[in-house]
């Protein structure tokens, strides 16, 4: 049989601790108690309970925050900053020429990729080679000719190599085709030069024109059947030529009959037989 269990000091029938000393100091419950109220006044909602049972006025979460933000304006106002406009006469930092390889890049990718990748290689290149921060391609900007050059046989064949020229120009790089193909120049060109009629256009655009009404107009007088009778301008009251109105209700006329053939015809088409059921088979006579 097992004998008696060991007491724990502290936790036995008299309730005593023990002192660092080794001194025996009897176990006080209700101070215990009393602690544990203390510890669970402190809390924001029982604090709120009390003083609101005592009459007192309490500051919400809300208005602590108000006020804290009050506190805590800073002694110097923010200045709006102003944004930066881009500057067109920009320094060249870089300016190289390159024949750059891909075949190697592209060839351990499956046939359907190879094209991607042969625009990756393109970019990690540059960033090798132009001494590009934090070896970032995002700053490697293709130009779209050179990029079509590329795709120019398909995803599946691309170029192996291609020669291209390279600025860098505040930490961007910018590659463009070098030495392209005729069609290729005839592209820019005609892109450039409708580029700048597309600024000029802009710049020149002239706020819209109010008509203004003619005085012939005005001294029609009308007939005592109540039309207009033209006068010496060959215009009516409304300010329209004859000629003009003429010519809107011949369009408008033929527009209206254009629409009603469609209409027809659709309607022959959803019909039993459609086009087929109007035509006849000849009909053959025996020779006498």
């Amino acid at each position: 049989m097992a004998g008696p269990k060991a007491q724990i000091p502290g936790k036995g029938p008299d309730q005593k601790g023990i002192k660092a000393g080794g001194e025996a100091v009897p176990f006080n419950k209700d101070a215990e108690k009393t602690k544990k109220i203390e510890e669970l006044k402190e809390t924001p909602e029982n604090k709120e309970a009390v003083a609101v049972s005592e009459g007192k006025s309490v500051e919400t979460k809300e208005e602590k925050k108000v006020v804290d933000k009050k506190d805590s304006e800073p002694a110097i106002a923010k200045v709006a900053k102003p944004k930066k406009e881009k500057n067109v006469d920009a320094k060249v930092e870089l300016e190289r020429e390159y024949i750059v390889p891909m075949r190697k890049g592209f060839m351990n990718v499956p046939h359907y990729r190879r094209a991607k990748k042969a625009v990756k290689t393109l970019k990690e290149f540059m960033v090798r080679h132009m001494n590009v921060r934090d070896n970032d391609t995002r700053k490697i900007k293709v130009d779209i000719h050179l990029n079509n050059e590329i795709w120019f046989r398909g995803i599946k064949k691309p170029l192996h190599k291609i020669k291209v020229n390279a600025k860098k120009i505040d930490g961007i790089v910018y590659v463009t085709l070098a030495d392209p193909a005729d069609y290729v120049k005839f592209k820019m060109a005609r892109e450039a030069k409708a580029l700048v009629a597309a600024e000029a256009g802009k710049k020149d655009v002239k706020p819209a024109k109010v008509d203004k009404v003619d005085t012939a107009t005005r001294n029609s007088v009308p007939s005592k059947e109540g039309t207009d009778v033209p006068d010496s301008s060959g215009k009516d009251k409304d300010g329209v030529d004859d000629v003009k109105e003429e010519a809107e209700d011949k369009k408008s006329g033929a527009e209206k009959a254009v629409k009603e053939a469609k209409v027809e015809a659709k309607v022959v088409k959803h019909s039993v037989g459609g086009k087929h059921a109007q035509k006849t088979a000849p009909v053959r006579k025996v020779l006498k």
